[in-house]
């Protein structure tokens, strides 16, 4: 997308806010959307849970192409939930700024496919975009699904309703594009009219920026949510002047102080695709391979496909790179369960002001002693990992 330059005045008046870019629907209207996304996973439900239970404070449903998803926004909009935001969006209850996409696969070219995200302004543009996925794809109801076009095609159309291009989980070896289309994102698509690069749950900036490639590319971290509690399990604190999609748009392109000030994400070693591991007999591969004795049921690993396709032997930051933070989901530290959440969340209001103003003393007073502790020392960083791999998250180690 083409980004324009706004007066100086607006530049000096920024503010940050907390974004996840990447948010399923598993159903609308009754019926399935994200086929493997959890049947609660609503937009009614999605919307309510990102703005407050996570705290957020922009989401895009990267679903909200899709046909019957695009009939709820409607009603949405008619029922005044979701009302349109001057410089684009849907402002969902005064609170939270909602984007509406398209997650889109092509086949690369050695024949394995990859995911792109397409973001739209507002209804209109959505749904116009959605009239042409009717021409290159089979079932516009489902999200994720195969278009018969090439990615320079995907890039213009997008384009064309002033949308913005996202390539999905870069690394992953299911559907990323250097994960298992291609060694360089040239290769596949117009690198000048790439908007973002998602990275992903099993890799982080300084896993990324060993592909010199990719130095001028804004990086994102989104959640790829598939049911609720993984909403904002990754997110992006976004400095912009006001809660637009336009906005949006000059964070992504780097336009007059507006970008990516920080990206929050997971270890890697907890992503679900850290190290190659074979699905047979659940060992991780190491250089004299597994005892199984075949490589049937590997599945490669982020970063060992990095080791192999980085041109860079270390990080190399380009200067507009922020600093990526890791964290641990809530729900994923050991003893945190449903109960002692709602406790947190009663307590501190949501799960991103947990992150932001939790400390041990507070903790403490909320959960006891003992769990408080626990969590405070994941919170800091405080643990220890077994690493995920061919599908399996890892597993935090207190």
């Amino acid at each position: 997308m083409v980004v324009s330059a706004t007066s100086l005045n607006e530049a000096t008046n920024l503010n940050e806010y907390d974004a996840d870019f990447h948010i399923h629907v598993g159903r609308a209207l009754g019926k399935p959307v994200k086929i493997a996304a959890g049947a609660s996973l609503t937009l009614e439900n999605l919307l309510h849970h990102a703005a407050f239970v996570k705290g957020l404070d922009m989401i895009t449903v990267i679903d909200g192409v899709c046909d019957n998803v695009l009939v709820e926004v409607d009603r949405l909009m008619r029922a005044g939930e979701l009302t349109p935001v001057s410089g684009g969006g849907l402002m969902y209850r005064d609170r939270m700024l909602v984007l509406l996409g398209a997650e889109v696969e092509l086949a690369g070219p050695s024949g394995k496919a990859a995911h792109f995200g397409c973001w739209f302004a507002d209804y209109e543009r959505a749904r116009d975009f959605n009239q042409w996925l009717k021409t290159v794809q089979k079932n516009t109801q489902l999200s994720s699904q195969r278009a018969w076009t090439d990615a320079l095609a995907l890039q213009t159309e997008t384009h064309a309703r002033d949308g913005l291009f996202i390539v999905h989980h870069a690394f992953t070896p299911f559907k990323g594009l250097l994960g298992s289309c291609v060694r360089r994102v040239g290769d596949f698509l117009d690198l000048g009219r790439v908007d973002a690069l998602e990275l992903g749950l099993s890799s982080d900036t300084e896993m990324a920026d060993r592909l010199s490639e990719l130095s001028g590319l804004t990086f994102v971290t989104n959640s790829d949510a598939h049911g609720v509690a993984n909403i904002a399990r990754e997110y992006n604190r976004v400095q912009m002047a006001a809660l637009n999609f336009r906005e949006v748009a000059q964070a992504l392109n780097r336009v007059d102080g507006r970008g990516i000030v920080a990206n929050y994400g997971l270890h890697p070693e907890q992503g679900k695709y850290y190290r190659t591991r074979c699905r047979a007999c659940d060992e991780l591969v190491q250089e004299g391979g597994c005892p199984c004795g075949t490589t049937r049921h590997h599945v490669y690993g982020v970063k060992d496909r990095l080791e192999d396709i980085c041109d860079l032997p270390d990080a190399l930051h380009p200067a507009h790179r922020p600093p990526y933070f890791h964290h641990i989901p809530l729900l994923d530290i050991p003893g945190v369960g449903p109960g002692t959440y709602r406790k947190l969340l009663d307590a501190y209001g949501t799960e991103l002001a947990i992150r932001r103003t939790a400390d041990e003393s507070g903790l403490v007073d909320v959960v006891g002693e003992r769990l408080g502790s626990s969590i405070a020392r994941a919170l800091n960083g405080d643990i220890r990992w077994e690493v995920g791999g061919a599908g399996t998250y890892g597993k935090v180690i207190l």
